[in-house]
């Protein structure tokens, strides 16, 4: 029989120590500061941000250096400290085509209203390692970067004034939040959107990457991507006004799909969605991709039996700290359980050689 390791509660306090030396590193090296975390490794503190679904830069760069780098766990602890806070108020949904972009692209018009802007991305580059280990005196004016005067329609709004593009339909219900109500099957669309917001980006991707290779029956443009601030308003019924709270950065992506069409209806292309916290555009791009594919059914498309079209499966996988947990959780001492199939085994083998 096996012996379960001893040490228990003065065990489990040295590995925090030991895992406190590590974190710090080599001590005649500087200890680096949340802030050169948050103002140089933002992609990281971003995804933080938007799998934590919480937004505060400073608390992202800190479980970032926490974790020793390690997101998921970043991640976790963000959410951990997420449902530690009190909920004072209900914000109004944000309006993306107020966003001061500085970042927005469209892959299927060459020149859009308001123009193509780059922005800093790493598209164009060539994927040399550069010679970062000396300082660079380089310097950015944030404030010019601002660009509230600039027109910037969206560019599904001119497919849609064409009837070229399946209209964008507000409900009036209620969204649920996710967080608070657990998920329904079949669900909404805005709880999927809701849930595919705070997914693992890697599985998103892994998804997306599979409807681009046949297993999503869809084919997808990048109408619009937009990376900028956008307000956080909150509407204040005692005073009768609304007042701007906040200022986030947000990445949004509108995709161009398939079209659909019938004997009475004309042909007309379909939309996929994707609007993450932060600059995330990898998984804002792929969010579209995949919330295309999971409303196959309300656009009259088969079933083709492939994962992104499980709804299910899809949004009860796709999050990273449910995922973690249960895989993580069988290295965990598991004594007990492992002795009871031993023994289980143990028998039916003696009773096949008794046989």
């Amino acid at each position: 029989m096996y012996v379960a390791v001893k040490g228990g509660e003065k065990a489990i306090k040295n590995a925090h120590d030991w895992l406190s030396q590590i974190r710090r590193g080599n001590t005649k090296i500087s200890e680096i500061r949340i802030n050169q975390l948050s103002e140089q490794l933002t992609l990281s503190v971003d995804r933080i941000i938007s799998e934590g679904s919480l937004y505060d830069r400073e608390l992202a760069a800190l479980a970032l250096k926490q974790s020793r780098g390690d997101l998921i766990e970043a991640i976790f602890l963000i959410r951990a400290f997420r449902t530690t806070l009190p909920r004072l108020a209900t914000s109004k949904p944000i309006n993306t085509s107020k966003m001061i972009c500085k970042r927005r692209i469209s892959a299927t018009f060459k020149d859009i209203p308001g123009g193509q802007n780059l922005g800093p991305t790493f598209d164009y580059t060539h994927r040399l390692l550069d010679g970062l280990k000396g300082p660079k005196n380089l310097v950015m004016d944030t404030e010019t970067d601002r660009a509230e005067d600039l027109d910037m329609p969206k560019i599904l709004d001119l497919l849609n004034k064409e009837g070229l593009i399946e209209d964008q339909i507000d409900t009036l219900e209620e969204p649920i939040d996710i967080t608070r109500s657990s998920i329904q099957y079949p669900t909404t669309r805005a709880a999927r959107l809701q849930a595919l917001s705070r997914a693992d980006e890697g599985f998103l991707l892994g998804l997306a990457y599979s409807t681009q290779r046949g297993y999503g029956g869809t084919h997808a443009f990048i109408g619009e991507l937009r990376i900028g601030l956008v307000a956080v308003n909150v509407e204040i019924p005692e005073l009768e006004i609304t007042i701007t709270v906040a200022e986030i950065e947000v990445t949004e992506c509108e995709t161009i799909n398939q079209f659909t069409g019938s004997k009475t209806e004309l042909a007309k292309f379909t939309r996929g969605y994707g609007l993450v916290m932060g600059q995330c555009e990898r998984k804002a791009i792929s969010m579209a991709l995949v919330d295309r594919a999971l409303r196959w059914k309300e656009l009259g498309e088969s079933y083709q039996n492939v994962p992104t079209q499980n709804e299910e499966f899809v949004i009860s996988h796709c999050d990273n700290i449910q995922s973690t947990g249960f895989v993580e959780h069988i290295k965990l001492p598991h004594y007990v359980d492992f002795q009871s199939e031993l023994e289980l085994v143990r028998k039916i083998r003696s009773q096949q050689m008794k046989d």
